[in-house]
Order: structure tokens, then sequence, then C-alpha cells
């Protein structure tokens, strides 16, 4: 059954600080949304009334490190449970089951920290105060009546794979169908289809699509959800080099809108919505309910792997390295051209790509397009393992390359789009692989790169992505006992690592 998980929230927007203070009183409710405390906030009874209309789906929040502290009013506490929880914390699975714990952690204000002492505090801080597990659109429908009446705040979160955390705020509240012929009566598109409840992640699609044939372009996350931030904020999937981004993928949505009815939206119904909903931000223009997307006949999938091995004994090792990373980075164009999508890490061991992927392309054709760096590798004396292999069908190929279990709310996160132009030119790429070399030696920057040029013009994605050569993203620790050692991380992203692939003239 597909979920999709509605927040209850309070929040207050300031318009202008240039209001006369004799008007602020009279027109706060015109621009305050109520939150918990306030006079008019819903009593137990209207929660109870919208509960019972949901079926028994309206959920209050008790945040996740509840077990972990233990002052006079919880009764929650309990030390094994929060063991248990601090071995798991940093797996995505763990916060994917709990309805309003963010992947992100940092976006909770630290209001409720599973490794302080049991004696340090623990509240909502910024996290909903309820949450509706809807299961159909009726329950969607209710969601934002109720906030309406109410003048309450309402976030969607599917599963929680939200950088900017966009999913949380303070005080507030899968199914599948094949389309063999898809017509979208505008002839842009005569193919096969499928129609996927919003909820469904991307392994779930691809394991579907695969039992009929197809593929279609999924993220890199098998537990990231397709219909929620993924497509709605443009998309970059394994398949993209091929394909083009998620957002292009998508021929139809059902929505329910902030008048809480629920629409169909495509080229002909709708059409505004439909353009906002691909690549125009995710959460933002409507819940989405059910989404149509295209699908494409199955067929092989490569892989290769490769990892540069630094000789801490060598004073010119890390020398070395980045000049084999010039090398690879001009190889980029030639990989993606190719229908290649990859990621590349670079930290302070060494660098490493893991994976690249392509469909169509043979291991001995992968091979040739990696054959710059290896042969750079070589006449530069560095240790490295090179690997490619070959699988029958998308599906085994993302197994292959996806991990379930990928860490999450470990590192504060911010990143750039980085375009092709920068690797033609000698200049601008010694100035990247400077930039890229004074991250990596400090911290993990890794990069997405894909080609997605000749992607449709017709959606709301930012332009940039069209000249794109790779997505850069760079991160510092969190700090999970020491606060202010993570702002100072946090600090030294926004200032310090981020600006620098700026410098080298029009990364964004």
């Amino acid at each position: 059954m597909t979920v999709r998980r509605l927040a209850i929230l309070g929040s207050c927007i300031i318009l202008a600080a240039a209001i006369a203070i004799r008007y602020i009183s009279r027109e706060a409710k015109s621009y305050c949304r109520l939150i918990p405390g306030d006079p008019t906030w819903p009593s137990k009874s209207h929660w109870d009334e919208l509960n019972q209309t949901v079926g028994g789906n309206l959920i209050a929040t008790t945040p996740i490190a509840t077990p972990c502290h233990n002052s006079s009013s919880n009764a929650l506490f309990d030390q094994e449970a929060c063991e248990a929880l601090r071995d798991a914390w940093f797996s995505p699975t763990t916060h994917l089951r709990h309805p309003s714990s963010p992947m992100t952690y940092q976006f909770t204000n630290n209001s409720c920290n599973p490794f302080t002492s049991p004696g340090s505090p623990c509240s909502l801080g910024y996290l909903p105060a309820y949450t509706i597990n809807a299961t159909t659109s009726a329950h969607l429908k209710a969601a934002v009546q109720v906030v309406k009446h109410h003048n309450i705040r309402l976030v969607t979160r599917n599963t929680g794979h939200d950088y900017l955390g966009k999913s949380t705020g303070a005080h507030a509240l899968a199914s599948f169908e094949l389309i063999d012929r898809y017509d979208d009566h505008d002839n842009t598109y005569d193919g096969p289809a499928i129609k996927m409840g919003a909820g469904v992640e991307g392994l779930e699609a691809s394991t579907f699509a695969h039992a009929h044939g197809l593929m279609v372009v999924a993220s890199n996350g098998p537990n990231v959800d397709l219909a929620g931030g993924f497509t709605q904020g443009g998309g970059i999937g394994i398949l993209s080099s091929r394909f083009g981004l998620a957002a292009d993928q998508v021929l139809a949505r059902e929505v329910v809108t902030a008048a809480g009815e629920l629409v169909t939206t495509s080229p002909t119904s709708n059409a505004d919505l439909f353009w906002a909903l691909r690549g125009g931000g995710g959460g933002t223009y409507g819940i989405v309910v059910s989404m149509t997307v295209k699908a494409y006949p199955d067929t092989f999938i490569s892989l290769a792997y490769l990892t540069v091995l630094a000789d801490a004994n060598a004073s010119n090792t890390e020398d070395a390295i980045y000049a084999a990373v010039g090398t690879f980075l001009q190889s980029l164009p030639a990989l993606v051209d190719a229908g290649v999508w990859l990621v590349w890490v670079a930290h302070p061991g060494g660098f490493l790509v893991t994976p690249a992927m392509a469909s169509d392309l043979h291991p001995a054709e992968l091979d040739a397009l990696f054959q710059p760096t290896l042969d750079a590798l070589d006449s530069l004396g560095l240790r490295y393992e090179y690997s490619s292999a070959e699988y029958p069908d998308f599906l085994a190929g993302y197994h292959a390359s996806t991990t379930a279990s990928w860490p999450v709310a470990k590192a504060n996160i911010g990143g750039r789009l980085i375009p092709r132009e920068l690797v033609q030119d000698a200049d601008s790429l010694a100035a990247l692989v400077t930039a890229i070399r004074l991250i990596g030696s400090q911290t993990v920057m890794s990069g997405a790169a894909f080609n997605v040029a000749g992607a449709r013009d017709d959606v709301a994605v930012n332009p940039y992505f069209h000249k794109t050569l790779f997505s850069a993203v760079m991160s510092t620790p969190i700090n999970y006992t020491d606060w202010a050692a993570t702002k100072a991380a946090q600090d030294k992203l926004t200032y310090e690592l981020l600006p620098a692939p700026a410098g080298t003239h029009t990364g964004r």
C-alpha cells in the first residue's frame, strides 16, 4: 500500500519588517500559522475527529531519540532501546520507518539527541506536532481541509531524503500500474509507461519494471521515493546520461492541491501545475498522489570501479593522485556522452570511482573510456585497483551498484553544479583540480557525473543542469556530543569549502 506522510506544523512568515507597530497585532492572523499553546490551536477533540476521518492514521509526534532521555515526564526511557537506536542511527532505514525523523539531523536543531547524556533535554524542536500516515487521496484531502480551516502549516514527507530539511518544521501536522502504450495527446511520447503511487521507492519501481521487461530512471539510492523531491527537484538518476533527468520522464501526476482538490496534471490538463512539478521543487506546489513515467526496454548493464591507493611513505603521492584526477576529469565528457553515469570520491586517503554504470555498453567499451585515466595512473607510478563487469539487466546492475545501508545523518552537506567547460580549458581545469584537492585533503568531496544536455526544456528544472558535467557534493562531520564543533564544521563548509569551486569561474 502506498504511504505518504503529512506533517502538521506551525510557523510564522515575516513578510515585511517595516509594517507599522499599530498594525502588527491586527494583521498577524494573515501571516502567522498557529502553534501549540495559541488560544485557537485545535483541541484534543478536533484531533480525535481528524484521526477518525483518516482511519486512525493520525500520529502524535514522539522524537525518535525519546528512549535515550530520562526526564521525569518521559515514561518511554529505555536504555536498551536507546543503545539499539544508536547502533542503527546512521542507517536510512531507521529514519524511513519513523514518521518524522529526518535523515539530515541538523534540521532538528539538536532538540533530542540520542548520543547525549540521559539527563539532557528532549523536545519536539523543529519536528511536526502530528503526522498523518496517508494511504489514500481522501486522507490527503482531509489533511489539507483541516489545516486550512485551523490556519496550521502543512508539509509533506515521503522517505525523508531531504538535504534542505523541508519536511521538518516547528509545531506542525505504493501501488503500480503498467501502461503498455501511453498516449499523452501531444504527440511527444508513444511507448510504455508505469503509473506508481507516491511513496514508491527506486528499488520497488525497478523491480516492478523488470518483471515486465522494462526499466525506469531511478535514483542511485534504492530507498529514495521517486514521486517526491527526486522528480519534483529534477532528479539525477542512474540512467540520466541516456534518458535525461527524472523530471523529463514524467507524463502525468495526480495531485491534491492547496484547495484540497484532487486533480490530474499533464501537458493538456492543469499544464502550469504539471510544468512546476517537474523540477520546481519538492513539497511546494501540491501533494502528489501518483505519477506516470516513461519506461524503456530492459537491457544489459556494465559497471566499473576504480580505487587509487595512497602511499603514506611517498611524499609526492598526493601530487601524483591529483595529476591523475586532472586526466580523469578531462575524460568525463567522453564517459557521460557515451551514456555513463558515475560517482567519484576524493578524500584524504585517495580517490575512487564507485561505480561507473552504463546501459548498452559492454565492459570492454567502458574499459576503453577509462583507459586515459589508467594510463595516467601507470605513468605516475600510482597503485590502483580497477575492475569492470557486465550484468544481464538493469535490476541486476542496480542491485550490484547500490546499497540500502548508505549512512545518513552523519554530515553537513553542500554542493555545486560544475559545467563541462571547466575541464575543456587548461587554466580552468587546473583551478578545478586545485579546488578538489583543497577540499579532498580535508574532508570528503564527491561528484555525480552525467549528461542531460539534450533534455527537455519544457520543465521547471534549473537550466544550469543542461550544461552540468557533475554535481559536486561536499561534507563536514556532525559531532553529536559537541554541537559547537558541528556549528564550526557547518561554517567551514559554508564559508571555506563551498566557495572553493566558485573560484574556478563558473561553478555554481
